[in-house]
């Protein structure tokens, strides 16, 4: 099947195997690509990269909750290098309510995590 010569045109240009195989890998490798640039658009816009590891991660800053409280102002709990913040936020400024004192409560995950746990002392 590799020796088959193939007629691509009646003006006796001739293809044989070889070529046609070597021209199948190479749709199948741009296929390929394509397929992958948009699986990684695909999860860039549900913002999964984080979660695999393939989003930069700041660190420094982040928005941990927003409370809308209408007309254009609400109330945000942002981390700061540590430190959780209140602010409210208008349209014409931003003002530091107070700085929170403790942690943040915990994610989904770590609640989940915990509740599944057995209690302290207790072994199962």
């Amino acid at each position: 099947m590799l020796g088959l010569v193939l007629q691509a045109a009646p003006g006796g240009t001739s293809w044989s195997g070889d070529a046609g195989l070597s021209a199948a890998r190479g749709l199948l490798a741009v296929a390929v690509v394509f397929g992958l640039l948009g699986l990684l658009a695909w999860l860039a816009r549900r913002g999964s990269l984080g979660r695999l590891g393939l989003a930069k991660r700041g660190g420094a800053l982040g928005v941990e909750t927003a409370l809308p409280l209408g007309e254009r102002r609400s109330l945000v709990i942002v981390s700061v290098e540590g430190r959780r913040l209140l602010l409210g936020l208008s349209p014409m400024q931003v003002t530091l309510l107070t700085e929170l004192r403790g942690s943040a409560p915990p994610s989904f995950d770590e609640a989940l995590s915990r509740a599944g746990a057995p209690p302290e002392g207790r072994t199962s």
